[in-house]
């Protein structure tokens, strides 16, 4: 395995550069030139910290399954909307700008995010397409592109069901602007051009109610979108793994029942990109 570092800079950030930590499968010498898709894990943290617990992890187990996976280090906290996207957009460009390099797959880019950071996957997902993004990246719009992305109990609206904080921390001052407020409650910006989607939550998520993931697949379903969906009756917020080796000491974060959602992530990506032989 290959494991390395590579800053990301962006217009407008506030703090210091964001760090896109890449581990990359080794190819061995009876198929060195396969490509392999790229899984771009973005941890959880309400926009004011990135969680460990949902970085390193979840990397192994695609790494284990034969993907390349990397970790995107994002802006909080003081910096604002559209920081973090316009890093998440740049990473993904940077991954496709050195596929062949690299040995990927450049039309298997996918997106990972839990809780916050799903907001900010499904936040590239719906506005790739858009000036304020690219624009200041130098970039085109298919070079931002993610081609599929996967939603762990994503924040999602900012209207009745949101998680308040993370609308406070990601808009700063502008959090009680109503405009603004539309802008990043992403069920309200789905169109056509959003990429396939697996989505997963707990019905009994009390930080970020299950409202948002229900919501944001409506919109998905009323554009046409392809995406997958699981709901789990049992479970709080920010599960991981939902194992041992991602709970917290107390177990808090330990439900054996939404385990198998790792399982059914790999076989979507198996089923939409597949590892080329």
């Amino acid at each position: 395995m290959i494991i390395e570092k590579h800053s990301i800079i962006v217009p407008g950030q506030k703090t210091g550069p964001a760090q896109l930590v890449l581990y990359r499968i080794d190819n061995i010498s009876v198929a060195p030139d396969k490509k392999r898709p790229m899984i771009v894990i973005c941890g959880g943290g309400g926009y004011g910290m990135v969680s460990d617990r949902e970085k390193e992890p979840i990397a192994l187990q695609f790494l284990a399954a034969g993907y390349h996976a990397c970790l995107l280090e994002y802006s909080v906290v003081p910096n604002v909307f559209p920081t973090a996207a316009m890093e998440l957009g740049s990473a993904v460009a940077l991954i496709r700008d050195h596929a062949d390099e690299w040995n990927i797959d450049p039309q298997k880019i996918i997106t990972c995010g839990f809780s916050a950071g799903g907001h900010l996957a499904a936040s590239l997902g719906v506005f790739w397409t858009k000036e304020f993004i690219f624009g200041p990246l130098g970039r085109k719009a298919e070079e931002i592109r993610p081609n599929g992305q996967i939603l762990c109990y994503p924040v999602i609206t900012s209207g009745e069901y949101a998680h308040r904080d993370s609308f406070v921390k990601l808009l700063g001052d502008k959090c009680e602007d109503e405009e603004q407020l539309e802008l990043v409650s992403l069920e309200k910006q789905v169109t056509a051009d959003v990429p396939i989607t697996f989505l997963w939550h707990t019905v009994t998520d009390q930080a970020v109610p299950v409202e948002n993931s229900i919501r944001f697949a409506q919109a998905l379903h009323s554009h046409g979108v392809n995406f997958e969906m699981h709901f789990y009756p049992l479970g709080g917020h920010g599960l991981s793994l939902a194992n041992e080796e991602t709970s917290s000491k107390d177990l808090t974060e330990l439900e054996p029942y939404c385990i198998g959602w790792i399982g059914l992530a790999k076989a979507w990506l198996e089923l939409n990109f597949s590892i080329a032989k």
